[in-house]
């Protein structure tokens, strides 16, 4: 279904992303982890066609996406919604406006100039609103909505496209402990209740083994594992993020409401 064949991104001389290679071949719920500037971002950017990759094919479905420009660029990009760390929401702009911006690209520019939106659109919008719990907040704008309110939001301006993969780049790493939760839940759910791919960049291991079905770890560019939650042994912590992760980087983790015992974290594992 999803192929990521030899992906590279060059930065100079820097590969912020080195020959990455896997395959999903279902409809799954994955976490990628790794450190600050492991190239977690930069994958998924790639994978949205925010990024160009330097070398390598990314195949969906049989189709290379990084081949695609124009009209069907951005026919993908409608397919494989991203939601990133800090929302990228429209702040003084209303809530139910901010979601029925995600089927910008598919409008007229008449249409989207004047804001002109079908009744089926609206009612659409408020649906998904109501569906992940904030249809209350739709009149707001959404600079008054708390960071998890703002979240949902954004989960929901991705619904919007009814995309066949959802990209989630740090989903919760600004986010509060239960707000982190809310947010988590809500993902796994989408992909439980639709059948829809979720791949999430994430800061915690606690977080992986709770939500994901499979977990990619990355360092320094490269895939140093692919595999199955329950597989996050000490060792493989010590592989994705080094032998010298420090106790602050692990103090700045989000640590999710019910955590509990001496491998809530990362940094728990490698430091233990």
């Amino acid at each position: 279904m999803l192929q990521v064949n030899a992906v590279t991104r060059m930065f100079g001389q820097k590969a912020a992303v080195d020959r990455a290679s896997f395959t999903i071949d279902r409809p799954a719920f994955v976490g990628v982890i790794g450190r600050s500037g492991a190239g977690k971002s930069t994958l998924l950017r790639i994978m949205n066609r925010l990024t160009d990759a330097s070398m390598g094919e990314i195949l969906f479905e049989g189709r290379n996406v990084l081949a695609l420009d124009g009209k069907a660029k951005r026919i993908w990009q409608s397919q494989c919604a991203m939601i990133f760390q800090q929302f990228n929401l429209v702040p003084r702009m209303d809530v139910a406006s901010n979601v029925l911006h995600g089927i910008l690209n598919r409008r007229s520019t008449l249409a989207t100039m004047f804001s002109l939106w079908s009744e089926a659109e609206i009612t659409r919008a408020l649906g998904i609103l109501d569906r992940l719990g904030i249809s209350e907040q739709a009149p707001k704008r959404a600079e008054a909505l708390s960071g998890g309110q703002q979240q949902r939001v954004a989960i929901a301006r991705a619904l919007m496209q009814d995309p066949k993969v959802i990209l989630a780049d740090e989903p919760i790493a600004s986010l509060d402990p239960m707000n982190a939760q809310l947010v988590m839940d809500t993902l796994r759910r989408i992909h439980d209740e639709d059948g829809r791919m979720v791949i999430a960049n994430l800061h915690t291991l606690d977080t992986a083994r709770r939500y994901c079905d499979r977990v990619i770890g990355m360092r320094d560019g490269r895939i140093v594992f692919d595999g199955t939650p329950d597989q996050l042994s000490t060792g493989v912590a010590r592989d994705i993020y080094g032998a010298d992760a420090s106790f602050n980087e692990a103090a700045t983790s989000t640590a999710l409401p019910t955590d509990t015992g001496p491998d809530r974290d990362y940094a728990d594992l490698i430091l233990s």
